[in-house]
């Protein structure tokens, strides 16, 4: 039995997982907890902060520590969870709402164009390096503000998801730069503070956490939440950051040139640099380590997207899989395999949940294009496969515009265990991927930062000496890659050359679900 563990615990999207590490990076215990996604109307995501962001970290804790371990061997915690998220809360720390959730909830386009008339777009994107899209926080406060006031009448602080962990640890408000970065217009990136030039209509800054850097103890844990998670009271616990700044952490990906695509419910990328990137149609962030900054992009539905198939046009593999078969994603991309690239002709704008960057635009839908009757569920597949390949391309392509190309590909997430949907993803960017021998995700970059705020893991040259080795790299085919060197135009134009009519059918049908409603 190990002697001192790390404790890592991160809340995604659709499920939250945690692991034991020893100071060396040896995985000693794992867990996994699945639960819902709350979609209330079109353009909305929530949570449950206390079901789903403290009750998961319970469950998981407990699960972990059954598996013949003590709270007394935990010597560091540290969470990361889905960002950037608001949750208001009274003054005592209890939630007055479920969580909004990152840039797949769309909600505050009015109050971005509010922002945006009354402050000057140029303004608050020389402020936080980035612009008011989905992914931001502060239209979202404003949000609550104007269409929920008795709410933010009682709200003594707006916290993210990892925030909340942190404080029902220890009793703390705080929240990391990282995070930070995403609360615009209300931080500034350079100066790596909360700044009050736009704050004005949307919140007072006394409401926002104290900020410290992930690799920085924020409390202990308290005698009440020992109690519930079976911890032992005075564990010191980290501050937190979001699951993808933690994830890239976890293969490595922690010096200038590394670039972690993250294959999750949403595809995330995190490009590190040395300085601010600032650029309108990604994100400029401040890192998880400090003195580090990243270029960050998001798709919108890309494991969604797989999921959503399988769900809704996958129903003989998953029966298959209930009878004791084969994984329902493995046999859907086994018959995506067996189609020639571009799927005979079909092209997937996957914008099913409106689409992040680099075109930002909450109002987009998914498209399937060039359906004939030989098309087939395998068509439609890899044509969503080959879909979201290509809006990757679109920000890798956006990035080399930028002046900032990426040196290093890492591959993490879910949908990194799809070695399919990898090559094609590598044959449609024409770049190689490596990918970690382990990629359990974000909790494990939180074990290492846990370690690396207590002082078990002694400095950042642990992460590649001894917690991270490669195990493969995906190269691209060129004789692929110069099919879809033909469909990527059509796949630009597509979107281009429908976009109003695509806008058109999101207003209608977020007026049809307002009708059904009254």
């Amino acid at each position: 039995m190990a002697g001192e563990l790390l404790l890592g615990v991160d809340i995604g999207t659709y499920s939250a997982k945690g692991v034991l590490c020893t100071p060396e990076g040896k995985v000693v215990a794992t867990a996994t907890v699945e639960h819902a996604l709350s979609l209330p109307r079109p353009g909305w995501a929530e949570h449950d902060a206390d079901a789903i962001w403290w009750g998961e970290f319970v469950a998981i804790t407990r699960a972990l520590l059954a598996q013949g371990f003590s709270g007394d061997q935990v010597k560091g915690i540290a969470v990361s969870a889905i960002g950037a998220c608001v949750l208001p809360v009274d003054a005592n720390g209890r939630p007055l709402r479920p969580g909004i959730l990152y840039g797949i909830d769309t909600r505050a386009s009015a109050e971005i164009a509010q922002l945006n008339a009354r402050f000057g777009e140029e303004a608050m994107f020389a402020l936080g390096g980035a612009a008011l899209t989905s992914q931001a926080i502060g239209p979202k406060i404003l949000w609550i503000r104007e269409r929920e006031p008795e709410i933010y009448a009682k709200t003594a602080r707006f916290i993210a998801s990892s925030s909340y962990m942190v404080f029902r640890l220890t009793g703390e408000y705080v929240m990391d730069p990282h995070t930070a970065s995403y609360y615009n217009p209300l931080f500034d990136l350079r100066a790596l503070k909360w700044d009050d030039r736009f704050a004005e209509p949307i919140v007072d800054l006394d409401k926002l956490p104290r900020l410290l850097w992930p690799n920085e103890i924020a409390g202990v844990v308290t005698p009440e939440a020992a109690a519930e998670t079976g911890l032992a009271s005075g564990t010191p616990v980290t501050a937190g950051t979001i699951d993808a700044a933690a994830e890239a952490i976890s293969v490595g990906v922690a010096a200038p040139g590394d670039m972690m695509v993250m294959y999750g419910t949403t595809m995330f990328f995190i490009h590190v640099t040395a300085n601010p990137v600032p650029d309108e149609r990604m994100w400029a962030t401040a890192f998880a380590l400090p003195g580090l900054y990243t270029i960050d992009g998001g798709m919108s539905t890309t494991g969604a997207l797989t999921r959503w198939f399988r769900d809704n046009l996958g129903q003989p593999e998953m029966a298959a899989q209930a009878a004791g078969g084969p994984n329902a994603y493995a046999s859907l991309a086994a018959m995506a395999g067996e189609v020639s690239p571009g799927a005979n002709g079909l092209i997937c704008l996957p914008y099913f949940a409106g689409e992040r960057t680099p075109i930002n635009d909450p109002d987009a839908r998914g498209v399937y294009a060039g359906l004939t009757l030989s098309h087939t569920r395998a068509h439609l597949y890899r044509a969503s496969l080959e879909g979201t390949a290509f809006g990757v391309r679109h920000n890798l392509e956006t990035m080399d515009a930028m002046g900032a190309t990426p040196k290093r590909l890492v591959a993490v997430g879910g949908g990194a265990s799809n070695p399919i949907w990898l090559q094609i993803v590598s044959d449609a960017s024409g770049l190689p991927q490596d990918v970690p021998e382990r990629t359990i995700g974000a909790s494990y970059g939180d074990a290492f930062l846990a370690g690396l705020a207590t002082g078990l893991v002694p400095s950042l040259d642990a992460l590649h000496r001894d917690w991270v080795k490669l195990a493969t790299t995906y190269r691209p085919n060129a004789n692929i890659k110069a099919i879809y060197d033909d469909y990527y135009p059509v796949y630009r134009g597509l979107y281009e050359s429908s976009k109003e009519q695509l806008h058109a059918l999101a207003r209608l049908g977020g007026e049809a679900v307002e009708a059904a409603e009254d």
